[in-house]
């Protein structure tokens, strides 16, 4: 039977690449490259608890729909996300999917893990999590953020950013803006993407107010960076806690 010659052009593409992540270890193996690394084969491989070969298998797919780049390091081989664009994808759908099931006995720490990245964490480049949309929420109250016809960081935003040592310049052939919205995939609701969301990122943990914790995407809040959040923003400790019932 002949196809329909009417149908949108961008169905294939589109039915393609939605393909790449209805497997639940390539969805997985996206999922951790949100943190920005670069990981290797093995790597991914013992984290999604797959043999090698398949998770080779699975790599392949990912770069050749280009979600995923390789990059070679010496004699080691790495993937990651192949840039913004491809995290934001892989975010935005994280968000429209049920929320993670809760906790069974026997599941704490992956229950730990889960509530450590509800709390706080990178999505690829920039806060999200509580302490990202609390962040933001702070920064659209005082005037530094508009949220109502899209994201723009307003002037006292600007001052407020480079005065912490922020770097908002952006290349003139970069595609990439100032201010952009993403859906937290935890809080479902906004936080602050783009170059102004790299910029706070990198400076929260430059300045000792987050801190990684372990190799993941998680981050908590240290004590100078309650008291800075509080001081500079208004928010108290307790926003930041996901158990908080708001």
């Amino acid at each position: 039977m002949e196809k329909d010659r009417t149908a949108d052009p961008a169905a294939p593409g589109l039915a393609a690449l939605a393909g790449l992540l209805a497997d639940e270890t390539r969805a997985a193996v996206c999922l951790a490259l949100l943190d920005r690394r670069a990981w290797t084969g093995g790597e991914l491989a013992r984290y999604c608890g797959v043999a090698p070969s398949t998770m080779s298998e699975h790599l392949a797919r990912l770069v050749d729909g280009g979600l995923l780049v390789r990059e070679r390091q010496g004699r080691h081989g790495y993937v990651r996300l192949a840039g913004p664009d491809a995290a934001r994808f892989v975010e935005d759908l994280a968000a429209r999917v049920s929320a993670p099931p809760p906790a069974t006995a026997g599941g704490l720490r992956a229950h730990s893990a889960s509530r450590a990245l509800a709390r706080g964490r990178t999505c690829y480049d920039h806060l999200a999590g509580r302490l990202g949309v609390a962040v933001t929420d702070a920064m659209t109250a005082r005037g530094m953020l508009r949220q109502d016809t899209g994201f723009a960081l307003t002037d006292a935003g600007v001052d407020w950013l480079t005065g912490l040592g922020a770097d908002l310049a952006r290349s003139p052939n970069s595609r990439r803006p100032l201010a952009r919205s993403c859906l937290d995939w935890t809080e479902r609701r906004p936080h602050l993407a783009g170059t102004a969301g790299a910029e706070l990122c990198r400076l929260v943990l430059d300045h000792g107010w987050a801190t990684r914790i372990g190799t993941g995407r998680a981050v908590r809040v240290t004590p100078l960076g309650e008291h800075e959040l509080a001081r500079t923003l208004g928010i108290p400790a307790a926003d930041l806690d996901p158990s908080d019932p708001r």
